[in-house]
């Protein structure tokens, strides 16, 4: 090991390659092999070190003398650009009949290994350690372990050879966990011993699809315990008390396993698992699969209301994933492997088509209330009525852009734009709704779309691509209309306000009044801040630092900016109180509210002229329209 390590390190320094066999073209050629695959390939996971943030990985690979290339998965499905954890990725040694093989890590990707292999060698070890972060990070490159749990996505810890699709690659995984532990995947168990787990085999693909959850506190929950097709809600969490689920908890979770059958009236998985982990300590987000999701929350999320209100579209979202984004995927994002780039253009059906349906599933399912909804949907309306960014920057270009928008900051996020494809495209797909409904007099809706476009090959999960055309087609079959350009204005608009008209014919629209709604109170009460957005013009934390400023807000034009700190408001020591009743106070004074801000250790007061009061979004009733918005959160019934 000590030899590897010094070798590796003259390699980083010099640049120099291991003679003329590893010095190997760039990967794109080993695409052209015509070769067949190998025969399995043996994967084996240790997590019994979870506690120090390691997971212990031993592949055995069958191959042929030669060079050989192998990639290190780069674009994860779902993730939506390259974003595999390569840097965590350690303890790289391959060997082969007993002695350990030079390789060299290509100069131009990173993600791509190059050996020789040499005559008379069959079958190729790879030992492998990925490290969890401590820290940071987001979806497989977060941080995903804690004495108590393990989230493992097989990404983390797996080579593969070049040039086949990973569709036809095999691999036998196994997995040793922790004494006492137990576990929940959509692998199928082949056999377990103790702590060790052995699956049965499964294409590459399926395999990165299928990520484990494991942990020595675990809950078990059948969604579905009358039906044939099953599905379940796997839980670990950090402590036992985080497990406890209320009867109406369990009962909102069954509902929406029932809407969303009736809402797509097909299934495209064997059965389904929704693996959720509750810790304050991993990284918090949902991950699409096609017969499980990978969803990480509070610890507290069924024992606190808040964030039980707050959270309660997370699992609706990456459960219709598994029809829009993995049964029904773009074309061109849609790989042969996992090397070769995503192309994210029809990000706003793939991930805003599935925020619409999660909020509508997540009232149908009574996981929140009808006015829990539209306290939401005025929020998500209001933050994209805030977005001056989209003045230079059109919806469509962030999905383009979105494999550097999901890593960028939160300052200046309304100016920049960052992926507003999910907030701006459950606007878009309102408006589709409501249009459907008012052009059929209420006999059509996008639940028709929903059965035409997912309901085909029900029971298969081999994906089925589609495009722009074909969404277009779909919707004129469901209600003949001039769809290609309704959605590309919505898509290529250059303007400041968010499309909004979808709330107006569901028969609402956006107001503001100086009283928050219970949900927004949740989540600034969750998330220690207060959103001003929409009135002085900035986001601000309990302690006082700007989050984010409004682009030619009142605030803005004082010349205030993100990460300056509050100090005090009118000679006042500063507290998210103090701030809202001198914004209160200035509706009846001409006097500028006067802010001590310190702006990297620099002291300085700034006279915001603002006058117009606290204003905080909601929905209200527009008399004398129907009510599509209260039609579209209801409960349907499967044969509707």
């Amino acid at each position: 090991m000590k030899k590897l390590t010094r070798l590796l390190a003259v390699l980083s320094i010099a640049g120099l390659t291991l003679g003329m066999t590893l010095n190997a073209p760039p990967a794109r050629a080993a695409e052209e092999t015509t070769a067949s695959p190998p025969g399995p390939i043996q994967i084996s996971v240790d997590l019994t070190d979870v506690s120090q943030k390691i997971f212990h990985a031993h592949l055995v690979m069958p191959v042929q003398p030669g060079p050989l290339t192998l990639y290190y998965p780069k674009y994860i499905p779902g993730e939506h650009g390259p974003t595999g954890p390569l840097v965590n990725l350690t303890g790289l040694v391959f060997t082969a009949n007993g002695k350990e093989l030079e390789w060299i890590r290509d100069a131009v990707d990173m993600y791509t290994f190059h050996l020789d292999i040499p005559k008379g060698v069959s079958r190729l070890e790879i030992s492998l350690d990925f490290l969890s972060p401590v820290g940071g990070g987001d979806f497989t490159a977060g941080v995903s372990a804690t004495p108590k749990l393990a989230d493992l996505n097989w990404n983390q810890v797996a080579l593969y050879p070049a040039g086949f699709p990973t569709a036809e690659l095999t691999y036998n995984p196994s997995l040793k966990l922790p004494q006492g532990w137990q576990f929940a995947t959509a692998l199928d168990v082949e056999s377990r011993d103790g702590n060790q787990v052995h699956f049965k085999p499964v294409t590459f693909n399926n395999l990165v699809d299928s990520p484990v959850i494991a942990g020595q506190y675990f809950k078990h929950v059948n969604l579905a315990p009358d039906s044939d097709v099953h599905r379940y809600l796997d839980i670990i969490a950090d402590f036992p008390k985080a497990l406890t689920m209320t009867d109406e908890q369990v009962s909102d979770f069954r509902n929406l396993i029932e809407q969303a059958q009736a809402l797509f009236q097909s299934h495209h998985y064997k059965e389904y698992h929704f693996l959720l982990t509750l810790s304050d300590k991993t990284a918090h987000f949902g991950l699409e699969h096609h017969q499980s999701s990978d969803d990480r929350y509070r610890a507290d999320f069924f024992i606190n209301d808040k964030a039980y209100l707050l959270g309660a579209s997370l699992l609706p979202h990456e459960y219709i994933h598994s029809w829009n984004g993995k049964f029904r995927r773009p074309a061109e994002l849609y790989q042969p492997n996992f090397e070769d780039p995503e192309h994210t253009r029809m990000l706003w059906v793939y991930e805003g088509l599935t925020d619409y349906w999660a909020d509508v599933l997540t009232a149908r399912s009574d996981l929140r209330s009808q006015q829990e909804e539209r306290e939401a949907l005025a929020l998500t309306a209001a933050n994209m009525d805030h977005r001056p960014g989209r003045t230079w920057r059109p919806l469509i270009d962030t999905t383009i852009a979105a494999q550097i928008l999901y890593g960028a900051p939160g300052y200046w996020a309304n100016w920049r734009r960052g992926t507003d494809f999910y907030s701006e495209g459950q606007l878009i797909w309102l408006d589709v709704d409501t249009k459907i409904r008012t052009l059929s007099n209420n006999k059509h809706s996008l639940d028709d779309f929903a059965r035409l476009f997912y309901g085909m090959n029900n029971g298969s999960y081999v994906t089925k691509t589609y495009t722009f055309d074909d969404i277009v087609n779909t919707l004129n079959k469901v209600q003949p209309y001039d769809w290609r350009s309704f959605l590309r204005n919505l898509l290529d608009r250059r303007e400041y306000n968010a499309p909004l008209a979808g709330i107006e014919r569901s028969g609402w629209q956006l107001v503001y009044t100086d009283e928050r709604s219970d949900f927004q109170k949740a989540r600034e009460s969750i998330g220690e801040y207060r959103n001003l957005m929409f009135g002085i013009g900035f986001s601000v934390s309990d302690k006082g630092q700007l989050y984010d400023v409004l682009w030619n807000g009142p605030a803005f034009k004082a010349g205030l900016g993100p990460g300056m700190e509050i100090q005090a408001v009118n000679g006042v020591k500063y507290s998210p109180d103090v701030l809202m009743r001198a914004i209160e106070d200035a509706r009846n004074s001409k006097d500028p509210i006067e802010l001590i801000v310190d702006n990297q250790g620099y002291l300085k007061t700034y006279s915001v002229d603002y006058h117009d009061g606290k204003r905080f979004p909601h929905l209200k009733r527009i008399e004398g329209k129907t009510d599509l918005l209260s039609q579209i959160f209801s409960p349907v019934k499967e044969s509707s």
